[in-house]
Order: C-alpha cells, then structure tokens, then sequence
C-alpha cells in the first residue's frame, strides 16, 4: 500500500456515532486499569498497544504492560496461555502499571481465571467476556463457560457476555483475527477517546498491508464503537491535557535502540533472545538507513566479540542481550577490560538462573555485571529506570566507554522492554556524538597504555596510526603492551584500570531525594521500580508518613554523597526485584540471611544498616503493594 492511499483512506469521513438512549452519561475518572487478554495469536496486545496510542495523543497519561505467556505458543483456552496487555490511563502522566485492573477484556473464560487466580483484578472489576463459549458444541467448554460466568458474578464482579464472534463474522473471514480491533472500538466508546484517531492508528499499525486490511479493520474498529454505543449502558472519561511539545510512545526496547542511533554508534552485534531482542530487531530495520550495522552473529560469544573487534578498529560498538547471554559473554568482556577496549554491553535482564523465565521481569543481574569476568574487571553499570531513560542512557554509556576505554554495562529489564510510555520528544544534540577518533600520528616514545597515574586513562591507540604500531594481547601486560612477567607490573596494570572507575566517580552527582530530605524511612531503589516506589512514597506522603525514596542510576561506581543521605534517615530499606532472604522465615537470622543486590552493596559501602524487601514474581511491583511494605516497615 502506498503512502497517497493511506491519505486517503484517512480523509474519508467518518459516520458520527450516537450513545444509546439508555445509556448513562460518562463517568469522570481520574484514572483506570484496563486489560485485554486472550490466547496467543488473537491479537490483544496489539489492541491495547493501539489503546495506549490513541489515549496518549488524547493527551492521557499512559502506562501500557505486556502480559506475555510463558510458551511461544501454549495451547489455546489454557490458563496458563494468557496473552495480551495492560493498560493504565491517567488524566496526569502515568510511570507504572498502577495496582489491580478495573475492567478487563477476555476473549474466553480459561485466559480469564489465570487473571483472577494472580490476582490481578479489583474486588467488582468489570468483566467484558465473548459470549461465543456459551454455545460451544463441545459440552465440557460450554460447562466451563457457564460454571466461571456464573461464579465471577457470584464474586461480586460485573460481567457483561459479549457477542465478538457473531458480530465480527460479517466483516472478517476469520473473526479470530479481527476480534482485537472490534474491542479497540469497544474500548474507544467505553472510555470516549476519539475515533478518528483510532482510525488513523488503525492505518499506521497496518501501514505495510494492503489498503484493504486497513478498510476492513476501520470496519471492525467502528462496528466494535456502534455495539458499546448502543448495548453499554456505561461510560467513562479520563481527563486529558495535549502536551505543549511534541511527544512519543514507544516501549524500552525501542528507546534502546533509538539511543544507539542517537548515539552515533554504527556497528550492534547481537544474538536473538527474548526480551532484548526487538531492540536489535528495530535497529535492523533501520539501521542501515543511517550508516549502520546490525550483525546477527552464531552465539553470544561471537557477537560479544565481534563488537570488541569493531571497536578495537576505531568505532564504539554494542551487543544487546539478555541474562543468559550476558552469562555467555563473561570471558569476551573480561578481555575489552583488560585491552581497555571501549564496550557497551545492553543487558534486558529476564528472570533466572539457568533458562529461567524468559518472558518474565526480574533485576537478577546486577552484581554479575559489577563482578562477573575473571579476576578483577572493573566495569561501568548504569541501569535505566524509565522508557525515556532507555534512550538517553545509551548516549550516556558511549560517552562514558569511550572517555575512559572502558566497559559500560547498561540494565534494562523486561518491565521496562515491553512497556510503553510517552515522554517528549528528544530533540537532537551533537553533543550526543563522541568527536571523531584522533588518528593522528603518535608521538614518539609514547605507549598503547601510558596510564596517567591520577586517573589510569590512557591515550586510545587505534590500528593503522603512524608509530602506534603494538601487539594486543589478553594476557597481563605492561605499558608498551608486553606481556607482564613481572607481580609489580600486574598490579600497576590493575591499580589503574581500578583508578578510572574512581575517576567517573568524581564526575557523577548525588541522586535527588524524593519526598523529604530526612525523616523515618529511606526506600532505596534501582531500575524499573522507580515509578512504583515514588508513587507508593508520593502515596504515604499525603497520609502524614516521613517516607521518602531515593532511585541510583550508577550502581558501579556510586556517586559521592550517598552516605550522607543514608544517615539523614532512621532507617533505610531497599525495595528490588531480586531474591532478598524472608526475616521471617525460621531459619533465617542475621547470621545467614541473603540481602538483596543494592542492600548487600550499600551495607558493604557506607556500613549502615540496610534492611530489604524483595518480589521476584515476575510481574512489575505494585504501588499498592509497597505501600503495604512501607507501612510494616514504620510500623517496627
């Protein structure tokens, strides 16, 4: 379909819809958590994707969360196969999921209760349920159709049976397919969002189909608007204010990979593996547009090393991956931090060990990047804590990689890769892009590691500069790059490749301090959990607690001053999605108890008493739960 069609089919006028006499005017909201679930393959992440865009061009606040199924593929009407979204509007910009969902959309009854039984439902929550199970010819599914219809209501929530099936079958071959955008035109009625704008993200979303699938999902789209017009006797409005700049809405991923372009870096080797994949896949898609590489190599190893040896040549290259790659890649990064090689290494952090659960948050990794490798192999670790932050930490990192030859590690997670946000639009800066590398002639007499004895940086020598001719090697070396036989040459070597992590300390400040700058709890958090910690302080706040959190950006090095902020507090806590040992437990004391990653680092740093709470779930955190925490907490 070519770009003049997709105009038109914009322009052609849209029929204007009428509620229902009966219907009851729009309840004003300041807020609602909407999902649609169904079994792979039907469609419901992309109809609460297309949700999440239309609210936000409304000007709404938005949060949207991919629920993903363990299984590629698991089998139709199983509970454990739901798939779809979540998606939390605001009438104020939105940084997390929220809590438990205010009305759901299901496609049967089986992807339904895995909802319920995770709890994931409010007490009343609106059920929106396809009425097609009812009839079914197999008797044991119409059984368990009725059997979950009739206890849902006997609960206490509204379930409203609806028609998908019948009333898609005229418009669509397959209503199995066509579901998804006649229940994006359900949910534009419910929540009066603008159905030209449906209309048009209906054509962006399909823009590389044929005219006529954007023709027949327009139908779909306006009969899915009609029905909840005329058979809905409810309604909601959320609030919106249009955002004074332009604005964005895209998932972490692909902020990542907008980051690397921003960045200026041109070379990404890469394996695929879930959930950083589609950051890599965006880059392929586009990269070559703009003068870059995407390298789709054997394994990780081969990726990792691939982008050592590109920047090794003179460009600054990334490797994208999740846990188990980056597992892979140890030895490859132990190598870049001995040749003081400029790496950046993207870590979508999944839950784990082993395989683990691939489709699934978690914040495993982080003291494996402070200190996995062999021996001791200083590295930078930055971890993103919002969308927006996925892209502008990319630029931080290949700034920071190649200022001192270093590895920069960057921590995103599952949460963030599938989640979707607005934020403004970045508005291009050539201070983003590292100067061109100083190919010059070296002068002579100097060497490939000529440490300054302040900071341990060193000239970058890349191959093919006059008189910077020299061996790289792996193995211990001096400064002329010869192997180091001699125990005081090895330490020299590491005490300054130890010195540049001290001297990006000295550049870094102290993080901000949400709430107050004192009083009876400190949260300290990292990653993805910023937007759930600060709205469960923010929360608090309003009820008179002394709560206040505080979000690290650098895990490796820290910057100056957290100790200082530590003391200001009765007690500190750390909240993260990593395995922290239950108090609570009987056999757990303070002689065997396993802290939480950042707890265990800031004990072991400023020597204050840091207590943790952990949920390793494999879902975001809730405000609503740490609130729960946070009150226990005050409460000892």
């Amino acid at each position: 379909m070519n770009d003049t069609s997709t105009l038109q089919s914009l322009r052609e006028p849209v029929e204007q819809v009428r509620p229902s006499a009966g219907r009851k005017p729009a309840t004003t909201l300041t807020e609602h958590v909407i999902e649609v679930v169904s079994d792979s393959g039907e469609g419901a992440q992309r109809c609460g994707q297309s949700l999440g865009a239309i609210a936000a061009r409304m000007g709404n606040g938005v949060w949207t969360v991919e629920i993903i199924p363990a299984e590629i593929q698991p089998p139709a009407r199983s509970i454990e196969g739901a798939s779809g979204n979540r998606v939390r509007l605001g009438s104020r910009r939105v940084t997390n999921g929220g809590d438990e969902a205010d009305l759901v959309v299901a496609f049967n009854e089986q992807v339904l209760i895995g909802r319920v039984r995770a709890g994931e439902l409010k007490p009343g929550c609106i059920i929106l349920l396809e009425s097609m199970w009812r009839e079914d010819r197999d008797p044991k599914i119409a059984e368990s159709y009725v059997a979950t219809h009739d206890q849902l209501v006997a609960e206490g929530y509204k379930v409203y049976e609806i028609p998908m099936e019948r009333e898609c079958r005229p418009l669509v071959e397959d209503p199995r397919r066509g579901k998804n955008m006649f229940v994006l035109g359900m949910l534009c009625s419910l929540y009066s969002l603008d159905l030209q704008l449906a209309r048009e993200q209906i054509a962006f979303a399909f823009r590389k189909k044929e005219a006529s699938v954007i023709r027949t999902n327009h139908l779909l789209l306006e009969a899915g608007y009609k029905w909840a017009q005329a058979n809905l006797d409810f309604s909601f409005r959320i609030p919106a204010v249009r955002a004074r700049e332009p604005q964005i809405v895209i998932n972490g991923n692909t902020a990542l990979a907008l980051g690397v372009l921003a960045s200026g870096m041109e070379v990404c080797a890469m394996y695929p593996i879930t959930p950083g994949t589609s950051a890599s896949h965006y880059l392929s898609d586009v990269f070559e547009k703009v003068g870059g590489m995407v390298h789709q190599a054997e394994d990780e190893i081969a990726a990792c090393a691939f982008a050592i040896g590109a920047s090794y040549a003179g460009k600054c290259a990334v490797t994208i991956t999740s846990g188990p790659g980056y597992s892979l890649k140890q030895e490859a990064i132990g190598l870049a931090v001995m040749g003081e090689i400029p790496l950046v290494v993207v870590n979508v952090q999944r839950g784990g060990p082993s395989t683990g659960q691939p489709t699934k948050a978690e914040q495993g990794d982080l003291l494996a990047a402070c200190f996995g490798s062999h021996g001791d192999a200083p590295k930078v670790v930055m971890a993103a804590s919002t969308i927006e932050d996925c892209f502008y930490s990319i630029i931080t990192a290949r700034k920071i990689a190649e200022t001192f030859n270093m590895v920069v590690v960057v921590l995103s997670d599952a949460n963030l890769a599938t989640s979707q946000q607005p934020f403004p639009r970045p508005i291009f800066s050539e201070t983003w892009i590292a100067p061109p590398v100083d190919q010059s002639a070296i002068p002579d007499g100097a060497k490939p590691y000529d440490w300054d004895a302040a900071t341990g940086l060193a000239r970058r020598f890349v191959p093919g500069q006059p008189n910077g001719m020299h061996c790289l090697t792996g193995l211990a070396h001096d400064r002329a790059s010869h192997v180091a036989y001699d125990g005081e040459i090895n330490e020299e070597a590491i005490r300054h490749r130890s010195l540049k992590l001290a001297a990006l300390q000295k550049t870094l400040k102290t993080p901000p301090v949400f709430g107050g700058e004192d009083g009876d709890l400190l949260i300290v958090g990292w990653g993805s959990t910023q937007g759930a910690i600060e709205e469960a302080v923010e929360r608090l706040r309003r009820e008179g607690c002394k709560v206040s959190s505080l979000h690290l950006r650098f895990l490796q090095p820290m910057p100056a001053g957290i100790k200082e902020v530590l003391q200001r507090f009765k007690k500190v806590m750390t909240i993260e999605g990593n395995w922290c040992d239950r108090a609570e437990d009987e056999i757990i004391d303070e002689t065997n108890r396993r802290y939480s990653a950042v707890a265990m680092l800031l004990r072991a740093r400023y020597l204050v008493d840091v207590d943790c709470w952990s949920e390793v779930k494999g879902q975001p955190m809730k405000p609503g739960t740490i609130c729960r925490v946070i009150r226990e907490k005050l409460r000892q």
